[in-house]
Formats: structure tokens, C-alpha cells, sequence
């Protein structure tokens, strides 16, 4: 559009600068978010629609996908998005397919799945799940723009990952993750309280490996940021090796279990958050001298990770480009705990593709 109306002497309008409409110039972002009707997606929606993850300017239009029998209930969400009037939510597509939710979109997050039920085998979950992404990597591949960035949250989220990138070959496999925020977030919080700070003092927290029960949290490269902005390791902050190795580690790794054997009903709000803090984290970068964890396709060159998974790694970014940060020196104690998570994730990368093969 124009830059606003034309300035005339001595008018109100000549003192509205053009700054006051940048907002318009601004394409609008097309995020599509699935399995939007279900819990963690009603807190996440809120934020996005809010500003709170491409900024306070980022015009937005969200793609909603769920599937045929949510819609109505998903209708519900998008009545009350409206009723938000947020200011920069320029529009909602609602739908059931794939290749309508996916057209032209700069951001997939994938949050739909197949949950585990009762008595469910994992391999029985891993087909149910493979067919989903195999579907969405394929709209994926045909209609969002090359560009696009892709997190998966829907578990097994590292293989379902794995497969939707598989399944998307002209988009290319750096902008495929998968959440491993959450087990993060979970980690800075579990040593924040033990040294009596708060969260955001504890840097450079890693989770290795898969978003289950394997993942390992390491503490060796954290540090825990004084008022004074002076940094102590965590292992010396702490002062407790005995818990760093055992207790804390088990934690953190079962802490979703504990959530739902209290709510009876799988984490949302934490999920919510840190679907936004993985995304704004890659959009805005990591600042100086400290990174993240993400699931990211390995390529072979990094920690003797074999390619062709999908493991959690400690991750700089700088201009939206996501690399993995090298040369960390790791124990025998993390190695062990490394090359674990690492074998469940190419057991299940073995499951998927037999299933992708038996078609």
C-alpha cells in the first residue's frame, strides 16, 4: 500500500511520519498450527496471536488444521480468537486438509499426533504416527513455501520429525525440529530451585538425544549467571554430584509422566511455552555466548551422532540459520548416557521405515 495519507501543511496528517504505518508494510506471516482444537494449541494459539513469538509489529495469519472430527470444536477456538481482537491476527484459515493448512506458510508447527493409549504398543503408536507426517511432510513438500521452518511437537516427536522431513525432499532438512524446549526449560528449573535463583540465571543447559525417556539433561557446560554477571558452573553451584548424576537427571526425564499423574491430563501451558520459546529462538537468535537445545537432523559431523536421526543437540542461531555449537568436551559418564538415547532414536528410525516400506 501507500505510505499513509499525503502530508498537508499544517494538518494533523503532517505530523503522522510514515513510522506510524510501517505495520502495514509488513507482509503478513502465515503460520499453520495443527491439531489446533486440542489443549496445549488453546494456550499456544493465545501467545502467537499476541505478538508474544515474531514480535509486536508481525502481522499474522494463522492456518488451523485439525482433524474432520474436531472441527467444530476447533470453530469454538477460532470464536474466541476473534473475540481477542488482538491487533495483529489478520486472519484464521480453518481445515481439515493438509494441503489447504499448508499452502504458503512460513512456520508448520506440528503439534497434532496420535497419542499413546493404554496397552498401545510403540510400535503401534509409530505406525499411527508415521502416516500422519508422511501425509503432512508431503503437503508440506507440494504447497508451504521452501523457506518454511518446521517444529514438531506431536510425540515421537523426533521420529515423527525424521519421517515428515523424509517425506518433504525439496524443503531442506535444517529447517525440520523437533521440541526438546520443554525438557530444557524443565532442566533449568530443576537446578534453579536447587541454588535458590531464577531460571533465566541458568545458561547453556543441553538435551541430548530423543524427546522420551532416554534423553539425557546435562549440566557440564551450564553456568548459573550471579547478579554480579559473573558465571559459576553448575556442577559448583550446586555442589551435590551425587544428585547432578542421578536424581536430577531421572527428574527431568520423567517429569511429564509426574505432570500427568497429577492433572491426569498431559503438560500443556509448559508445552505451549516452549513451542514459543523454540520458535522465537530460532527466528530471533540465540544471544552472544550462550545456546539452546533442539531436535535437529544429524549429519554425521557432530559428537559421533550417526546421521539420520533426529536428536536433541545444543544449537546456535544466528539469521534464522540453526548450527550446531562443536567442540564441547564430553565424559564418559555423558558419552554412555549419549550413545543410549541415541540407540532408542535408531531403533525407532529402523520401526518408521519399515513401516514407510510396507506400503
Amino acid at each position: 500500500g501507500s505510505a499513509g495519507p499525503p502530508a498537508v501543511p499544517g494538518s494533523l496528517f503532517s505530523l503522522l511520519t510514515p513510522e506510524l504505518f510501517q505495520r502495514g508494510t509488513m507482509a503478513p506471516l502465515r503460520v499453520a498450527v495443527t491439531g489446533s482444537a486440542g489443549q496445549i494449541c488453546y494456550s499456544l494459539l493465545f501467545n502467537i496471536a499476541r505478538g508474544d513469538v515474531f514480535g509486536p509489529d508481525q502481522e499474522l495469519i494463522l492456518h488451523l488444521l485439525d482433524i474432520p472430527p474436531m472441527m467444530e470444536v476447533m470453530h469454538g477456538v477460532v470464536m474466541e480468537l476473534q473475540d481477542c481482537a488482538f491487533g495483529l491476527l489478520k486472519g484464521i484459515v480453518e481445515t481439515s486438509d493438509a494441503k489447504v493448512a499448508f499452502q504458503d506458510v512460513d512456520v508448520a508447527i506440528l503439534v497434532g499426533s496420535m497419542p499413546r493409549r493404554e496397552g498401545m504398543e510403540r510400535k503401534d503408536l509409530l505406525a499411527a504416527n508415521v502416516r500422519i507426517f508422511k501425509v503432512q511432510g508431503e503437503a508440506l513438500d507440494q504447497v508451504a513455501k521452501k523457506s518454511v521452518k518446521v517444529l514438531v511437537v506431536g510425540n515421537p516427536a523426533n521420529t515423527n520429525a525424521l519421517v515428515c522431513s523424509h517425506f518433504a525432499p525439496s524443503i531442506p532438512a535444517s529447517q525440520f525440529t523437533a521440541l526438546t524446549f520443554l525438557d530444557m526449560n524443565r532442566a533449568k528449573a530443576q537446578i534453579a530451585a536447587k541454588v535458590g535463583v531464577t531460571p533465566g540465571a541458568v545458561q547453556n543447559v543441553i538435551i541430548w538425544g530423543n524427546h522420551s525417556s532416554t534423553q539425557y539433561p546435562d549440566v557440564h557446560h551450564a553456568v548459573v549467571v550471579k547478579d554480579d554477571g559473573s558465571k559459576v558452573p553448575v556442577f559448583e553451584a550446586v555442589n551435590d554430584n551425587a544428585y547432578l548424576e542421578n536424581e536430577f537427571i531421572k527428574t527431568v526425564q520423567t517429569r511429564g509422566a509426574a505432570v500427568i499423574k497429577a492433572r491426569k491430563l498431559s503438560s500443556a501451558i509448559s508445552a505451549a511455552k516452549a513451542i514459543c520459546d523454540h520458535v522465537k529462538t530460532w527466528w530471533c537468535g540465540t544471544p552472544e555466548g550462550q545456546f539452546v537445545s533442539m531436535g535437529v537432523v544429524t549429519d554425521g559431523s557432530a559428537y559421533g551422532i550417526k546421521a539420520g536421526v533426529v536428536y536433541s543437540m545444543p544449537v546456535q542461531i544466528k539469521d534464522q540459520k540453526i548450527s550446531v555449537v562443536q567442540g564441547l568436551e564430553i565424559d564418559n559418564f555423558s558419552r554412555a548416557k549419549m550413545e543410549a538415547t541415541f540407540d532408542e532414536l535408531w531403533e525407532e528410525r529402523e520401526m518408521a521405515f519399515e513401516i514407510v516400506n510396507e506400503k
